[in-house]
């Protein structure tokens, strides 16, 4: 009879729940009766020097060997007509376990899925048929090192956990202005200096003087990896399937590096300048420097340079760089980022590298082979799509898992915003792109930046399980998506995590976002007509004009179309209601949301006044809170109760703080 090979999504509610355990959900699989038992003799067949199945199955083996003439057998075999070159076929009965594998990495994968049927190897493996390959061929994970420093052997652990979920790129945040973070040995400052400061904590130094000492001041904190250790961690990982990438950033977020060595600045000041020079030559003297002894350390086709974030702030007036503008034909100060950027991309490319970068990179004609990892949002997926580079998808609003995963308030302290395992599995990485577009994307990546995350154990509950919301969508892709169903997986693999000390977010026991978010709220001025005096910002803009008065409540993503953000002016909230006639009103409650690690604070100054005729206005409400750089992400509702008559409300808020953000969600009148 012929057998069907049917999707995973249908077979779990056919099988028992011991079977619903794989992650990420292979491309195919057809569950059979019985397993191959590993307490019963059985032999090696057609195993290679270092074969990873080979290895394993010595590993899980509970029985005796078996001799030449056993009839129970492990064998492996060459796929050739694979549809990828990580693609593997597992075929287990109760006598025999078949392996067709690709390449080594292919064989590397399937093992990672006998180790989640085998659980360990106590029951043997489920039989079954597999066919597996990923839909993705870059699965990374970004690791910031540099705001906290997190020792070799935790990195190695790391590395466990990626190979056991099919991730290929493990992505090194190395430099930033908190520490630089490997040996360079041309230049020793980088690690004498550059690597120590004197908080412990990033928010402390960040917040504090933001000075750095020297290497063996008492109370010094920060440290750097070797360039041998590096090289053991490059060689630990490749035998697990994953590759290191290092980022060396450039020109921004060098602050350590421009007080180290500021000759490399634009004014030559330690402590005052975030950007290298791009008019000096030295500039890239240096950069070439300690990307050779990069690229000497880390094998990867690809190295990170950063390109984020750059200020510029003293390059207008900075004669070097006015010089190199008139040299170059550069009509815009902006322009001197991407010829650097262009200069690095040559650099690299005569060393057989390519070089990769953040998303603001895309502007400008950079080199053939360059890449690009977008960040800001999706657009920018298309937008270098477009210019024909290849693309990592890594946008912050799916992928970035700094921000809170359940309730802020049931939750050790982070950066801000709201990312569920539900918002990031929710992920598609070409939504909206053109099949050309699609074409150019070539994988996805969850990025971890340690701001507001000191230790290794935060390290985990931040990525795990959110990170095998990644592994699911780099893997199995995104045709289909079914939460209750993957959430079970997740819910499985979390407690395998947590039991084998690895410090998951505890899944089982989430909260859940606001109650605001899942209520209709009726007042008088739903459906109200908004008169905006200063505009709402367009990153966020909620669900436009009528956000503040569509009875719907925020939830703690201040990203999740129910609020809106305000920026710029002196009195970046203003704004008027109008209710259309007059009315008796007894109170109007205004929801504000704050997060200090997201530049988003109450308002310094707000005020609420009532008008009859739209003309002439009356206070009767102000209220007011200092600026607060260390507040935690909260929601706090500032209302006036009381009696008038009025047909127009105005709500003006300030910031005392420059570039500071008025995050405001629906005004309820009553």
């Amino acid at each position: 009879m012929k057998k069907t090979i049917l999707s995973l999504g249908f077979l779990l509610s056919l099988v028992p729940v011991g079977a619903q355990q794989l992650l990420p959900a292979p491309q195919e699989v057809q569950w059979q009766q019985g397993s191959f038992s590993l307490n019963q003799p059985f032999r090696l067949e057609n195993m290679p020097a270092q074969s990873p199945l080979a290895a394993w199955a010595q590993e899980v083996r509970t029985g005796k060997a078996g001799g030449k003439k056993c009839a129970r057998i492990v064998r492996l075999e060459e796929w050739t007509d694979a549809p990828s070159l990580e693609a593997y076929e597992l075929r287990v009965g109760r006598d025999t376990l078949l392996v067709r594998a690709a390449s080594r990495a292919a064989e590397r994968w399937a093992v990672a899925t006998l180790r989640q049927l085998s659980d360990g190897g106590k029951e043997g493996v489920r039989a079954c048929r597999v066919v597996d390959f990923p839909q993705w061929a870059w699965r990374g994970a970004m690791l910031d090192v540099s705001r906290h420093f997190f020792p070799m052997s935790f990195l190695r652990k790391q590395v466990d956990v990626l190979a056991q979920y099919k991730f290929n790129r493990l992505h090194l945040h190395l430099t930033d202005a908190a520490g630089w973070r490997m040996e360079i040995k041309k230049y020793p400052r980088l690690t004498q200096f550059a690597a120590w400061r004197t908080d412990s904590t990033w928010k402390q130094w960040w917040h504090g003087d933001r000075q750095y000492v020297e290497e063996g001041t008492a109370g010094a904190y920060g440290g750097y990896y070797t360039q041998e250790e590096l090289r053991q961690l490059v060689a630990y990982a490749a035998e697990r399937g994953i590759t290191i990438i290092p980022e060396i950033e450039m020109p921004a977020h060098s602050e350590e590096v421009l007080t180290a060595y500021p000759e490399l600045s634009c004014t030559h000041e330690p402590y005052k300048q975030a950007d290298f020079c791009p008019g000096n030559e030295q500039v890239y003297a240096f950069l070439e420097d300690v990307l050779t002894e990069v690229m000497d350390v880390f094998p990867s086709t690809f190295i990170h340079v950063g390109g984020d974030e750059a200020a510029k702030a003293s390059w207008p007036d900075c004669p070097k760089c006015q010089a190199r503008m008139q040299q170059e034909g550069i009509e815009k100060v902006d322009g001197l980022q991407t010829y650097l950027i262009q200069r690095m991309g040559r650099f690299l490319k005569s060393k057989g590298r390519r070089l990769l970068g953040w998303d603001e990179i895309i502007d400008g004609g950079l080199g053939e082979g360059t890449a690009v990892m977008v960040w800001r949002g999706v657009d920018n997926g298309a937008k270098a799509a477009d210019h024909g580079y290849e693309v990592i998808m890594a946008p912050g609003k799916y992928c970035y898992l700094d921000g809170y995963q359940d309730a802020p308030n049931t939750q050790p302290e982070a950066i801000g915003g709201y990312t569920t395992l539900e918002q990031t599995y929710s992920f598609n990485p070409t939504e909206g792109m053109t099949a050309e577009q699609r074409a150019h994307v070539k994988g996805v990546q969850g990025n971890l930046w340690t701001e507001y995350i000191p230790t290794q154990e935060h390290v985990e509950y931040m990525l795990y399980p959110r990170l095998l919301a990644i592994a699911e969508i780099g893997w199995n892709g995104t045709a289909k998506k079914d939460y209750a169903e993957f959430r079970q997986r997740a819910l499985t693999h979390t407690n395998r995590l947590r039991k084998s000390g690895v410090n998951a977010f505890d899944l089982a026991n989430e909260v859940g976002n606001r109650k605001e978010f899942y209520q209709t709220m009726p007042h008088k001025a739903v459906g109200a007509t908004v008169t905006f005096h200063h505009a709402y910002s367009p990153y966020y803009a909620g669900s436009g004009d009528n956000t503040l008065t569509d009875g719907r409540g925020g939830g703690w993503n201040y990203g999740d179309s129910r609020w809106l953000g305000f920026i710029g002016g002196e009195t970046p909230l203003d704004l008027t209601l109008d209710l259309g006639s007059v009315q008796s009103i007894s109170e109007i409650a205004t929801d504000f949301y704050q997060s200090g690690g997201a530049w988003i604070w109450y308002p310094s100054a707000f005020t609420i006044s009532v008008s009859t005729d739209g003309q002439t206005f009356r206070d009767i409400y102000t209220n007011g809170t200092p600026i607060d750089k260390q507040a935690v992400s909260n929601t706090a509702w500032w209302t006036w109760r009381g009696t008038t008559e009025a047909r127009y409300i105005r709500l003006q808020g300030k910031c005392s703080e420059p570039g500071g953000w008025i995050f405001v969600d629906e005004i309820v009148v009553k």
